[in-house]
């Protein structure tokens, strides 16, 4: 059976670092960054790609869409 494996893309600059994505990851794979963008915010990052399932909660809660979402099936073989 195939699995889903998730990564995500932050527009770093545009993000505002609201932690509405942080809060709706339910793998706990997003935090925010120490490092600030351009205006001054800690920004959104995949904190623990390994951990994203590609469900997409992140995306859907941006209220700036400055998140994008791949998904991909990883083939396990026997």
């Amino acid at each position: 059976m195939a699995k889903v494996k998730g990564a995500i893309v932050v527009d770093t600059e545009n993000c505002k670092g609201c932690a509405l994505c942080v809060e709706a990851c339910p793998t706990n794979a997003i935090s925010l960054s120490e490092e600030v963008n351009g205006r001054g915010y800690n920004f959104a990052e995949a904190s623990d790609p390994n951990a994203c399932i590609g469900c997409a909660n992140c995306s859907l809660v941006c209220p700036d869409s400055c998140i994008t979402v791949y998904k991909s099936k990883v083939l396990h073989v026997v």
